[in-house]
Protein backbone atom coordinates (compact mmCIF):
# COMPACT_ATOMS: atom_id res chain seq x y z
CA UNK A 1 0.00 0.00 0.00
CA UNK A 2 1.22 2.84 -0.96
CA UNK A 3 0.44 5.63 1.49
CA UNK A 4 1.42 9.88 1.48
CA UNK A 5 1.80 11.87 4.55
CA UNK A 6 1.34 15.52 4.50
CA UNK A 7 3.12 17.30 7.59
CA UNK A 8 6.59 15.24 8.46
CA UNK A 9 6.76 16.74 11.85
CA UNK A 10 6.78 14.06 15.07
CA UNK A 11 3.27 12.81 14.30
CA UNK A 12 4.16 12.61 10.63
CA UNK A 13 7.21 10.91 11.08
CA UNK A 14 6.10 8.54 13.62
CA UNK A 15 3.16 7.41 11.64
CA UNK A 16 5.33 6.69 8.79
CA UNK A 17 7.96 4.50 10.61
CA UNK A 18 4.80 2.45 12.03
CA UNK A 19 3.69 1.84 8.37
CA UNK A 20 7.09 1.31 6.99
CA UNK A 21 7.44 -1.72 9.80
CA UNK A 22 4.28 -3.39 8.55
CA UNK A 23 5.72 -3.21 5.19
CA UNK A 24 3.90 -0.24 3.56
CA UNK A 25 5.38 2.73 1.15
CA UNK A 26 5.40 6.08 2.40
CA UNK A 27 6.11 9.38 1.15
CA UNK A 28 6.59 13.03 3.83
CA UNK A 29 5.42 15.65 2.73
CA UNK A 30 6.47 19.03 4.21
CA UNK A 31 6.59 22.46 2.97
CA UNK A 32 9.14 23.52 5.58
CA UNK A 33 13.21 22.78 4.27
CA UNK A 34 13.81 22.23 8.04
CA UNK A 35 11.12 19.62 8.50
CA UNK A 36 13.16 17.19 5.58
CA UNK A 37 14.79 15.18 7.67
CA UNK A 38 15.17 11.99 5.46
CA UNK A 39 17.71 10.29 8.04
CA UNK A 40 14.81 10.54 10.68
CA UNK A 41 12.80 8.15 8.16
CA UNK A 42 15.33 7.02 5.66
CA UNK A 43 12.99 4.41 4.07
CA UNK A 44 10.58 6.53 3.51
CA UNK A 45 10.46 9.03 0.36
CA UNK A 46 10.44 12.54 1.10
CA UNK A 47 8.71 15.56 -0.56
CA UNK A 48 9.47 19.41 -0.40
CA UNK A 49 6.64 20.45 -1.25
CA UNK A 50 3.42 22.63 0.00
CA UNK A 51 0.44 20.37 0.47
CA UNK A 52 -2.10 22.60 -0.27
CA UNK A 53 -1.12 23.33 -3.83
CA UNK A 54 -2.37 21.53 -6.84
CA UNK A 55 1.16 21.19 -8.45
CA UNK A 56 2.57 19.88 -5.45
CA UNK A 57 0.16 16.86 -4.81
CA UNK A 58 0.61 15.75 -9.00
CA UNK A 59 4.45 15.95 -8.12
CA UNK A 60 3.89 13.41 -5.18
CA UNK A 61 1.73 11.65 -7.38
CA UNK A 62 -1.65 10.82 -5.48
CA UNK A 63 -3.29 9.34 -8.32
CA UNK A 64 -1.37 6.73 -7.17
CA UNK A 65 -1.81 6.42 -3.63
CA UNK A 66 -3.92 4.36 -1.20
CA UNK A 67 -4.14 6.53 1.70
CA UNK A 68 -3.86 9.92 2.30
CA UNK A 69 -2.97 11.80 6.19
CA UNK A 70 -3.46 15.10 6.63
CA UNK A 71 -0.97 15.29 9.64
CA UNK A 72 0.13 18.75 9.83
CA UNK A 73 0.00 21.46 12.70
CA UNK A 74 -2.55 22.99 10.94
CA UNK A 75 -6.20 22.16 10.67
CA UNK A 76 -6.71 24.34 7.71
CA UNK A 77 -3.40 22.76 6.03
CA UNK A 78 -5.52 19.44 6.56
CA UNK A 79 -8.84 20.23 5.49
CA UNK A 80 -7.37 21.84 2.20
CA UNK A 81 -5.05 18.61 1.68
CA UNK A 82 -7.73 16.46 1.96
CA UNK A 83 -10.44 17.54 -0.19
CA UNK A 84 -7.91 18.00 -2.84
CA UNK A 85 -6.89 14.06 -2.35
CA UNK A 86 -10.03 13.30 -2.67
CA UNK A 87 -12.04 15.46 -5.19
CA UNK A 88 -9.22 15.75 -7.61
CA UNK A 89 -7.44 12.49 -7.32
CA UNK A 90 -9.44 10.17 -5.95
CA UNK A 91 -7.57 8.77 -3.44
CA UNK A 92 -9.76 6.09 -1.76
CA UNK A 93 -8.93 6.97 1.80
CA UNK A 94 -7.82 10.04 3.74
CA UNK A 95 -7.45 10.79 7.46
CA UNK A 96 -7.76 14.20 8.75
CA UNK A 97 -5.75 15.24 11.73
CA UNK A 98 -7.59 17.59 14.35
CA UNK A 99 -5.31 19.65 16.51
CA UNK A 100 -8.49 22.12 17.97
CA UNK A 101 -11.00 20.48 19.24
CA UNK A 102 -13.30 23.55 17.55
CA UNK A 103 -12.35 22.42 13.98
CA UNK A 104 -13.44 18.85 14.48
CA UNK A 105 -17.09 19.49 13.30
CA UNK A 106 -15.56 20.41 9.59
CA UNK A 107 -14.01 17.21 9.65
CA UNK A 108 -16.43 15.42 7.50
CA UNK A 109 -16.94 14.10 3.99
CA UNK A 110 -18.20 17.31 2.63
CA UNK A 111 -14.48 18.09 3.15
CA UNK A 112 -13.00 14.69 1.74
CA UNK A 113 -12.25 13.33 5.08
CA UNK A 114 -12.84 9.74 5.29
CA UNK A 115 -11.43 9.37 8.89
CA UNK A 116 -10.61 12.26 11.80
CA UNK A 117 -8.05 11.86 14.12
CA UNK A 118 -8.99 13.78 17.13
CA UNK A 119 -5.63 14.02 19.76
CA UNK A 120 -7.87 16.00 22.82
CA UNK A 121 -10.35 12.99 22.04
CA UNK A 122 -8.02 10.38 22.17
CA UNK A 123 -6.66 11.69 25.26
CA UNK A 124 -9.82 12.42 27.18
CA UNK A 125 -11.44 9.04 25.64
CA UNK A 126 -8.40 6.93 27.39
CA UNK A 127 -8.46 8.70 30.31
CA UNK A 128 -12.43 7.88 30.66
CA UNK A 129 -11.26 4.34 29.47
CA UNK A 130 -9.34 4.08 32.10
CA UNK A 131 -11.59 4.82 35.35
CA UNK A 132 -14.71 3.80 33.88
CA UNK A 133 -16.85 0.60 33.66
CA UNK A 134 -19.71 0.29 32.04
CA UNK A 135 -19.35 3.22 30.51
CA UNK A 136 -19.20 4.00 26.45
CA UNK A 137 -16.46 5.96 25.15
CA UNK A 138 -16.03 7.07 21.60
CA UNK A 139 -12.31 7.00 20.38
CA UNK A 140 -13.24 7.32 17.02
CA UNK A 141 -15.35 9.05 14.52
CA UNK A 142 -15.80 7.67 10.70
CA UNK A 143 -17.70 10.24 9.32
CA UNK A 144 -18.63 8.60 5.46
CA UNK A 145 -20.05 5.99 7.42
CA UNK A 146 -21.92 7.95 10.51
CA UNK A 147 -20.24 5.87 12.75
CA UNK A 148 -18.31 5.97 15.85
CA UNK A 149 -15.64 3.25 17.06
CA UNK A 150 -16.16 2.89 20.29
CA UNK A 151 -15.09 0.83 23.74
CA UNK A 152 -17.06 -0.13 26.56
CA UNK A 153 -15.51 -2.64 29.55
CA UNK A 154 -18.15 -4.65 30.45
CA UNK A 155 -19.45 -4.66 34.23
CA UNK A 156 -19.35 -7.72 36.22
CA UNK A 157 -22.97 -7.10 36.81
CA UNK A 158 -24.09 -7.10 33.14
CA UNK A 159 -26.42 -9.53 31.76
CA UNK A 160 -24.39 -11.12 29.11
CA UNK A 161 -21.63 -11.93 31.56
CA UNK A 162 -20.85 -15.77 30.98
CA UNK A 163 -23.39 -15.81 27.55
CA UNK A 164 -22.22 -16.01 23.95
CA UNK A 165 -21.81 -12.61 22.43
CA UNK A 166 -23.84 -13.83 19.42
CA UNK A 167 -26.91 -13.94 22.13
CA UNK A 168 -26.21 -10.20 22.87
CA UNK A 169 -29.59 -8.38 20.23
CA UNK A 170 -27.38 -5.43 19.29
CA UNK A 171 -29.58 -2.63 17.19
CA UNK A 172 -29.53 -3.18 13.49
CA UNK A 173 -26.10 -0.81 12.03
CA UNK A 174 -24.23 -1.91 15.00
CA UNK A 175 -21.13 -4.67 15.12
CA UNK A 176 -18.73 -6.37 18.01
CA UNK A 177 -15.51 -6.18 15.99
CA UNK A 178 -13.21 -6.97 18.57
CA UNK A 179 -12.59 -8.25 22.36
CA UNK A 180 -9.90 -7.26 25.02
CA UNK A 181 -9.12 -9.37 27.44
CA UNK A 182 -5.87 -10.44 29.18
CA UNK A 183 -3.99 -8.61 26.87
CA UNK A 184 -5.03 -10.29 24.22
CA UNK A 185 -7.37 -9.73 20.98
CA UNK A 186 -9.95 -11.79 20.36
CA UNK A 187 -12.16 -11.86 17.10
CA UNK A 188 -16.03 -12.27 17.98
CA UNK A 189 -17.65 -15.39 17.50
CA UNK A 190 -21.33 -15.98 17.79
CA UNK A 191 -20.20 -19.14 20.22
CA UNK A 192 -17.73 -17.05 22.44
CA UNK A 193 -18.94 -16.01 25.67
CA UNK A 194 -18.46 -12.51 27.26
CA UNK A 195 -16.39 -12.02 30.46
CA UNK A 196 -17.02 -9.32 33.19
CA UNK A 197 -13.86 -6.79 32.29
CA UNK A 198 -13.72 -7.60 28.79
CA UNK A 199 -13.25 -4.12 26.54
CA UNK A 200 -15.68 -4.38 23.72
CA UNK A 201 -14.97 -2.14 20.41
CA UNK A 202 -17.66 -1.75 18.47
CA UNK A 203 -18.58 0.36 16.14
CA UNK A 204 -22.18 2.32 16.31
CA UNK A 205 -24.22 4.61 14.95
CA UNK A 206 -24.27 8.11 17.14
CA UNK A 207 -27.91 8.20 17.74
CA UNK A 208 -27.64 4.31 19.27
CA UNK A 209 -24.96 4.89 21.86
CA UNK A 210 -27.05 5.21 24.62
CA UNK A 211 -28.97 1.89 23.32
CA UNK A 212 -25.84 0.22 23.58
CA UNK A 213 -24.37 1.47 26.65
CA UNK A 214 -28.08 0.58 28.34
CA UNK A 215 -28.42 -3.14 26.77
CA UNK A 216 -24.56 -4.22 28.41
CA UNK A 217 -24.37 -1.97 31.18
CA UNK A 218 -27.78 -1.52 32.63
CA UNK A 219 -27.32 -0.75 36.36
CA UNK A 220 -25.34 1.16 35.42
CA UNK A 221 -27.49 3.52 33.18
CA UNK A 222 -30.91 2.98 34.01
Amino acid sequence: MRVAIAGAGAVGRSVAAELIDNGHEVLLIDKAAVAIRPERVPEAEWLLADCCELSSLEEARLDQCDVVIAATGDDKANLVTSLLAKTEFAVPRTVGRVNHPDNEWLFNEAWGVDVSVSTPRIMSALVEEAVAVGDLVRLFTFRQGQANLVELTLPEDSPYVGKPSGLVPFPDNCALVTILRDGQVYTPDAEQPLESGDELLLVVPAELEDDVERLLAPSTHP
